[in-house]
């Protein structure tokens, strides 16, 4: 975690190139500069690089006397480049965050802006993982209107950038103590899930 200084949020000066500005010494809130997990993408291309390579020996083995082993090559030189895309997207996913709000550079590049004067409350919770007794930490940032207007999930966050986020924005915090299952914020928080989130059953 980083620290850049901004100034105001409002209008067009609260601009991506504004929070990235870090030089002098003049007045100016202190943001902090979040980013997901380094780790993560690591083990998964780890993974994938484990399992795929052996398959792509044997692929190749198989069609070397067919001669059909060029569109094996092709077909793995575009995963390959996608991967590779989606690596360098992940690591320039970032949020910024100060007391005037937030500024998040999503996956796939897109940048929101959410001014502090727009947040009703943050929302911290755990959520039990698929099938298992381990949980994850979650945190929400609502509006006035309950959207969701920024989640930090915690597969890809730290949980001291959670606690970050938290303590800089200075806005009412909730904090539920007992964890929750997808099922049942598909049922009572229907509006802090993703779209992909809520194709499963309501008590499932």
């Amino acid at each position: 975690m980083s620290a850049a200084r901004i100034g105001t949020w409002g209008g067009d000066t609260g601009d991506l190139a504004g929070i990235r500005a870090a030089s002098g010494t003049g007045g100016g809130l202190r943001a902090a500069t979040l980013r997901p997990r380094r780790s993560l993408a690591a083990l998964v291309s780890a993974t994938t690089a484990s399992a795929a390579l052996p398959m792509l020996g044997v692929l190749l083995w198989v069609t070397a006397e067919l001669g059909t082993w060029p569109a094996i090559v092709g077909a793995a030189v575009l995963m390959l480049v996608l991967a590779g895309v989606a690596f360098l997207l992940y690591r320039r996913t970032t949020i910024w965050v100060s007391a005037n709000g937030i500024i998040e550079r999503g996956f796939f590049g897109t940048v929101t802006k959410v001014g502090v004067d727009d947040i009703d409350r943050v929302l911290r919770l755990d959520l039990y993982r698929a099938n298992s007794p381990e949980t994850t930490p979650q945190l929400f940032v609502l509006g006035h209107d309950g959207r969701r207007l920024l989640r930090m999930r915690g597969e890809f966050w730290d949980e001291c950038d959670l606690d970050e986020v938290m303590r800089t924005l200075g806005v009412a915090i909730t904090q539920r103590s007992t964890p929750v299952t997808l099922a049942e914020l598909r049922k009572t928080d229907r509006r802090l899930l993703y779209w992909f989130e809520l194709l499963g059953p309501a008590n499932g």
